[in-house]
């Protein structure tokens, strides 16, 4: 993913961690209602679910920049796809008013509501309003409900630090995240309280990379951010010191074999995180497969770490794509265990692990037959 499309990220990230979690995915284990309604009340949920993820950036965003009409209708969209899911979450308390999901389902719409407004449209502000009385958090009657505003000041900051940022781009990328980086900092001194802010930070680390982001990654992990954003920063200081190093990733597939990183060395390795919902994770695939096709021999592997949280769908996207290579799933979504533990929060996400088992790239979308002969031409 390239500078531009990081800083555009960060804001969306922002955006939505103020709103809601849906990028990121609460974990699901409420139990099922009555064995008589479980499934038609699972399918149900399940659509609710689908339906709350966001859409992704178009893919023709990591190569050039979308100019500012692309990117606001982009933001449009994803409010529009929020407002769509939590009118789905509505009805499904309406239909399964007695599930043990139905306050799940009201913190989701309130929380989609929420993102709703904040990205634009503000003929769902009344809605959320009137949804933040009594499906906010009645547990806690102290709480002072605080008015929806159509437009967030902070959201409005953090946009323009971006666009400011994107400006500079004639200067480098070193240039665009000092300068994003600053215009953030500035943001989090005039809205102290903000601390999904932070995501922005964890964007800007990223793209920076070096000692620049492990810096970035320490203050994150000792500050006053979300737990979860403070968890992201510490998986991203462990992503960052993977190169050189050798990742613990042992598993058993989905169709029953063993995987084990440290078992293949000798051989040249792929780790690819991705979903069958991931559009660019879609778009890469033939490449993948052509550097398999042609490089399997010569002792090139592949080893998938799937984000999906629907077992046969997988099973059958791997089925007619002719993917031969094992997969890891454990339906978890964006709470993918490796996911997790190494701190990937965008996909695809591309490793490549050399004859010695050492971590060589972590970016290896790129040119990736090219670089996967490279280290196939390497003593074993």
């Amino acid at each position: 993913m390239n500078a531009p499309s990081l800083l555009r990220n960060a804001v969306l990230i922002a955006t939505l961690a103020a709103g809601s979690t849906m990028i990121l995915g609460a974990e699901d284990s409420k139990p099922e209602a009555a064995e008589t309604v479980a499934e038609a009340e699972k399918a149900a949920w399940k659509a609710v679910k689908e339906a709350s993820r966001p859409p992704l950036p178009p893919a023709e965003w990591n190569e050039k920049k979308p100019s500012n009409e692309e990117y606001a209708a982009f933001r449009r969209r994803m409010g529009e796809s929020a407002a769509a899911a939590a009118d789905k979450a509505k009805a499904f308390v309406a239909t399964y008013p007695n599930s043990a999901r139905v306050a799940e389902a009201n913190d989701l719409r309130l929380g989609l509501l929420q993102t709703a407004v904040q990205l634009g449209l503000s003929d769902r502000a009344e809605e959320l309003q009137q949804v933040a009385g009594p499906v906010g958090k009645p547990e806690r009657g102290d709480e002072k409900k605080s008015e929806p505003k159509a437009e967030d000041p902070f959201m409005a900051a953090m946009q323009a630090a971006a666009e400011k940022a994107m400006a500079l781009q004639g200067q480098g990328m070193e240039a665009v995240f000092a300068e994003f980086e600053k215009g953030v900092r500035k943001v989090m001194k005039e809205y102290p309280d903000r601390t999904e802010a932070y995501a922005a930070l964890l964007q800007i680390a990223e793209g920076l990379g070096g000692e620049k982001a492990k810096a970035i990654g320490e203050e994150i992990a000792q500050s006053n951010a979300p737990a979860e954003i403070k968890a992201m920063a510490r998986a991203q200081l462990k992503q960052a010191s993977l190169v050189g190093q050798s990742p613990d990733i042992s598993f058993t597939a989905m169709d029953g074999r063993k995987v084990d990183l440290a078992a293949m060395k000798g051989k040249v390795v792929l780790v690819d995180f991705w979903a069958t919902w991931c559009g660019p994770c879609v778009a890469e695939l033939p490449k993948v497969k052509a550097a398999y096709d042609a490089l399997h021999d010569k002792g090139f592997e592949i080893v998938g770490i799937s984000f999906d949280e629907d077992r046969e769908a997988l099973e059958s996207f791997v089925k007619k794509k002719s993917m031969p290579w094992p997969q890891y799933f454990d339906g978890q979504g964006w709470q993918n265990k490796f996911g997790k533990e190494y701190g990937i929060r965008g996909i695809p996400a591309m490793w490549l692990i050399d004859r010695q088992g050492k971590v060589r790239d972590l970016n290896a979308r790129g040119d990736l037959a090219a670089k996967v002969e490279k280290l196939l031409a390497e003593k074993p």
